[in-house]
């Protein structure tokens, strides 16, 4: 019960990813690093530090009780990680919603879900496990997925003028999108080695008598705070080259508006890791498989709201098959990796009724 109580998690932090984005499409006269850089400080700044003192008893004690080499690898691993998230942005620019996320979270999702197994070396346990071969599985259509939504934006590239393309993305560039979504794609997956890194600090929280939910919350203020710390510096570099500081007081702009817009931008950018701390706690022995329905999850939903939004207008009737299958493949590959996963979990009820009952004779 407590894997498909994870799956459920995951969906709704999917949800919150593939839909933060929509806010910024409000946004009005500002720059991309200025609107950037207000809903990051939601984001990565207030959000989790309110959520996280709410959630985690003593979440100061629990930070002073952590060793120096935790906090390190855990906010290195969101400078990281936030280079990713700065040129996620890039890649919805360039190529929409649906197209952006598949590419950017399919290889977020591959290094994301395999790097943590190969580094504690849990490689040939997982694989020698009908579990674990049913979660390389989910991973494997999960790639398949991304690879057919890839397809499809090669078909739409192909049938459609400069001018369809950018009527509905107004930068549209497949070549530019691409090598863009390859890099955050690699990068995003730091986030996957912070949770990872940053598990002595969950185990801290948990001995502090934090909920199980969320002792994962008292990691994300870490990380998080290393992804500001990348993102907000190349934000405010791009407000002093371009000369786009003056975004926020302009008197011509709707500032107002604008904040209220990247503020709930931030805010559901930030549910998407608040519901995966949640889901990943509750995944059991193979945890790090969470990050496969996280990214597919969030492909999914991304890919409903390009469909809505009209990204594909214009697209021939092959084109539109092939992202629907796609997105397809990518919400079946959720429902193996979780089904390894409830496997997962039975596993040790099923060893436990198999040991022998020891006999006591009395002498």
């Amino acid at each position: 019960m407590a894997v498909i109580w994870g799956v459920i998690l995951h969906a709704l932090g999917g949800f919150a990813s593939g839909s933060f984005y929509l806010p910024y499409k409000k946004v009005k006269g500002w720059s991309w690093e200025s609107y950037w850089l207000v809903g990051g400080l939601v984001s990565w700044l207030a959000a989790p530090w309110i959520l996280g003192y709410l959630t985690v008893p003593h979440l100061f004690d629990v930070l002073h009780q952590a060793s120096s080499s935790t906090i390190f690898w855990a906010y290195f691993w969101g400078v990281l990680w936030g280079m990713g998230g700065l040129t996620f942005g890039l890649a919805m620019r360039y190529l929409g919603l649906s197209l952006g996320m598949a590419v950017t979270l399919g290889l977020c999702a591959v290094f994301g879900t395999l790097v943590p197994p190969i580094y504690e070396g849990k490689m040939a346990e997982l694989t020698g496990s009908s579990s674990g071969r049913f979660i390389m599985l989910g991973l494997a259509v999960c790639v398949l997925g991304i690879l057919i939504c890839g397809r499809a934006g090669l078909l739409k590239e192909k049938t459609l003028t400069k001018e369809q393309k950018q009527a509905s993305i107004a930068e549209f560039d497949l070549r530019k999108g691409l090598l863009v979504a390859v890099f955050s794609g690699v990068m995003s997956a730091c986030m996957s080695f912070g949770l990872t890194a940053g598990q002595p600090i969950a185990e801290l929280a948990a001995k502090n008598g934090t909920n199980p939910l969320f002792v994962n919350n008292a990691i994300l203020v870490i990380i998080l705070l290393g992804g500001l710390t990348t993102n907000a510096a190349w934000c405010i570099y791009l407000n002093i080259k371009n000369k786009t500081y003056t975004d926020y007081l302009n008197p011509t702009m709707p500032a107002l508006r604008n904040v209220i817009f990247c503020a709930l931008a931030g805010t559901t950018w930030y549910f998407q890791f608040f519901f995966y701390g949640m889901g990943d706690s509750q995944m059991g022995e193979y945890r790090f498989s969470g990050w496969t329905l996280h990214m597919a999850f969030i492909i999914a939903f991304s890919s409903m709201w390009g469909l809505l939004l009209h990204e594909w207008r214009g697209a021939n009737k092959l084109t539109m098959r092939t992202v629907q299958l796609g997105i397809l493949a990518v919400v079946l590959s959720t429902v193996v990796v979780g089904y390894g996963n409830y496997l997962g979990s039975e596993k040790p009820a099923t060893a436990k009724a198999e040991q022998p009952t020891e006999v006591v004779v009395a002498e």
